[in-house]
């Protein structure tokens, strides 16, 4: 479990994508530097969030001695589909943050560190000094969900996880999909597959994260809020089972009927609780 909050960015070193060593285990491999400072504490096989990846330590050295402090991770190849890990460079630096203390304060949210999927940055715009950055959810067949199946868990002032950032979502696009800025969508299948939305990074934020050096195009780790998953997943059974016909109530099966019936349920529930 992660908070979301980035304790440091730090570089990568090296990327062997098929490590022949006892810690590579054959596979894809990423070695990151210069963070000594969160590795004070670290034991082979503990869990460190990669750019909001949850990745097993399989190899370290904390002496700043050695590459500033070091650590390895492996990346599985299913990983490597659902992340930006495989398109990461030496050199580029990357969001690092330790599983959470159980003497943590919990400044930011529920941060698992299972990647959901990607996004692509549309813009990144100065506002004050803060910037507000565009993404657009990737569309990817075969490999990554469609964006209109993930559209329900992002709400306006709700959070979002992006390289692992902790943000919090300023404008999301409508429920029927569609580009927050005016565009000619040539069908209504595609414009339901446009999913948007933007956040914004303030001056001290800019400084401790990756996100400030991408350029648009340039794809970003997307964890939606866990919490919302939980909630939508109970709200959507509940509906399924008050549009069943074998209920007892008969008075229509679509959706907008079931959720009332689910709503209205609740309400007595409440009155009947207070009387």
């Amino acid at each position: 479990m992660f908070t979301g909050i980035v304790e440091l960015l730090a570089p990568i070193i090296s990327i062997d994508p098929l490590d022949s060593s006892a810690s590579g285990g054959g596979g894809f491999s990423i070695t990151i530097g210069d963070c000594h400072q969160i590795l004070t504490d670290c034991h082979i096989g503990d869990s460190i969030a990669v750019n909001g990846t949850c990745l097993t330590v399989t190899e370290f050295d904390a002496s700043p001695s050695k590459d500033g402090g070091y650590f390895k991770i492996g990346v599985a190849p299913e990983t490597l589909k659902k992340t930006n890990l495989g398109e990461l460079k030496k050199g580029d630096k990357v969001n690092c943050e330790r599983a959470m203390a159980a003497h943590t304060r919990f400044g930011g949210h529920f941060v698992q560190g299972h990647v959901d999927t990607t996004a692509i940055l549309q813009s990144m715009v100065p506002t004050g000094n803060a910037l507000t950055l565009t993404l657009r959810l990737s569309h990817s067949p075969g490999t990554l969900p469609l964006p209109s199946s993930l559209s329900p868990y992002l709400i306006p002032k709700g959070y979002v996880t992006l390289d692992g950032a902790s943000l919090t979502l300023i404008d999301v696009s409508p429920p029927q999909g569609g580009p927050l800025t005016p565009s000619t969508s040539s069908s209504e299948l595609e414009k339901k597959e446009i999913v948007e939305f933007t956040v914004m990074l303030i001056a001290h934020t800019q400084e401790v994260i990756g996100l400030p050096a991408k350029r648009p195009g340039d794809k970003v780790n997307v964890e939606l809020d866990m919490v919302g998953k939980f909630v939508h997943r109970a709200v959507m059974g509940s509906v399924d089972q008050a549009s069943n016909p074998s209920s007892s109530v008969e008075d229509g099966n679509t959706t907008a009927s079931a959720l009332e019936r689910v709503v209205e349920r609740v309400v007595r529930k409440v009155l009947s609780e207070r009387s």
